[in-house]
């Protein structure tokens, strides 16, 4: 068990148990936030952890690999032909893109503070999006989406939280047990469900 593991398992024995069952959780990131910000607009949902593939069929009708600024206009041409966006992600989709076509950031130098900052600045971009963006397209070590709904799920579940009381305080005291691995400790919690195992 690598370092990260062994103190993880030893600040949190929910965690223990987890991190003995499942393997570790991988992502195999894209690296590129236009990329994963479209993903999560469109869906709600970042290209990562989707079961419906929404992002991913309108890249197929559109006959596109990958999403970038350059072939936007043919993306949204054939893939929104029958994509029900609502005004206020059409919206969002153009402020992303206006945003990527006028900024040429190197996002792996910033630090996660300036990420959030930059994103932050789009409208219609939230907190919610973008840690994901810090979790999975840039893979920093010490993001907790406290607004995820999976995630608030498998705490309340795991840990006998009650929803109905300050919940988001009660998950945050408990990541403050995690040290700077609160990256490690969310896949591992947001992998739990996927491997189908009964409760703790």
């Amino acid at each position: 068990m690598a370092q990260e593991q062994q103190e993880l398992a030893a600040s949190d024995p929910i965690l223990a148990k987890i991190i003995a069952s499942i393997p570790e959780p991988r992502t195999d990131s894209t690296r590129d936030v236009f990329f994963d910000l479209m993903s999560c607009v469109i869906e709600q949902q970042i290209h990562y952890r989707s079961t419906k593939r929404i992002f991913a069929k309108m890249l197929e009708k559109a006959h596109l690999a990958t999403l970038t600024t350059q072939n936007f206009d043919e993306f949204a041409q054939k893939g929104f032909a029958d994509a029900k966006l609502s005004v206020g992600k059409l919206e969002t989709i153009e402020r992303v893109l206006d945003f990527f076509t006028h900024h040429n950031l190197d996002w792996q130098v910033l630090s996660d503070a300036e990420v959030t900052e930059q994103l932050s600045s789009i409208k219609g971009i939230g907190p919610w999006t973008i840690d994901m963006i810090l979790l999975y397209t840039l893979d920093r070590k010490n993001v907790f989406p406290a607004d995820d709904f999976h995630l608030k799920n498998m705490m309340v579940s795991l840990y006998g939280l009650d929803p109905n009381t300050k919940l988001k305080r009660q998950m945050l005291d408990i990541a403050a047990t995690w040290g700077t691995h609160r990256s490690l400790a969310v896949r591992y919690l947001l992998d739990w469900k996927k491997h189908h195992k009964s409760a703790l």
